[in-house]
């Protein structure tokens, strides 16, 4: 077995269950950051390997057995059990997504910095994934959830978007109103407050295709 093997199984075992790594941490009653990118390598540059019992804890948690997470390892099995084609999306953190790097002028995805997530088929060759932390987006999105954003996708009044700004700052919200002259962002947390910007305000505009709940 290899060290990426196992962690490919667990991702997309995630997926198939429409988790990300840190929701599947959780449901297995892990700590959140246990299968986190960052702690796959140690600082002295040496591979970290999942424990026996994390693996176990979310065999217990999915229902999967034994023989099918050793077909994920192996690549016998890549598939969902519904014969869905998966598909590896860059995925990042949305606290890290108003970085310098992770985007283009267009908003798609480029560098070297993201990880990646299997998820079932999209048809949008530029999709991402974006992993929520914290509170601020409840109770419409959770701490671990994830969402899948398409540039490509049509987008109209009451859609869930996600919006970045020309001060680098990115958010999810709904699509309030839409004018030829601006953007009314309505907050998914009604304890945070409603956006309006001008439309220059607004480097680009995407639409929230599909999240794990």
């Amino acid at each position: 077995m290899k060290h990426q093997d196992i962690w490919r199984a667990l991702d997309t075992l995630a997926a198939e269950n429409g988790l990300s790594a840190s929701g599947l941490a959780k449901r297995a009653g892990l700590d959140p950051t246990t299968f986190n990118r960052s702690k796959r390598i140690m600082q002295d540059g040496r591979s970290r390997w999942p424990s026996t019992e994390s693996v176990a804890k979310v065999l217990d948690a999915t229902g999967a057995s034994l023989e099918a997470f050793t077909a994920l390892v192996t690549g016998a099995r890549t598939l969902s059990a519904g014969g869905r084609p998966y598909r590896r999306i860059p995925l990042i953190g949305l606290a890290q997504a108003g970085s310098a790097g992770y985007f283009d002028d267009g908003g798609y995805p480029v560098g070297g910095g993201w990880d990646e997530v299997s998820l079932p088929e999209i048809a949008d060759p530029n999709a991402y994934a974006l992993e929520i932390s914290g509170d601020s987006m409840e109770p419409v999105y959770r701490d671990g959830d994830m969402i899948i954003v398409s540039p490509a996708a049509p987008i109209r009044r009451g859609d869930r978007v996600v919006a970045r700004t020309t001060q680098g700052e990115v958010m999810a919200k709904q699509l309030a109103r839409r004018s030829a002259r601006r953007i009314e962002l309505r907050s998914l947390n009604p304890a945070h407050p409603d956006y309006s910007f001008d439309l220059a305000e607004v480097t680009w505009l995407h639409r929230i295709v599909w999240a794990s709940q």
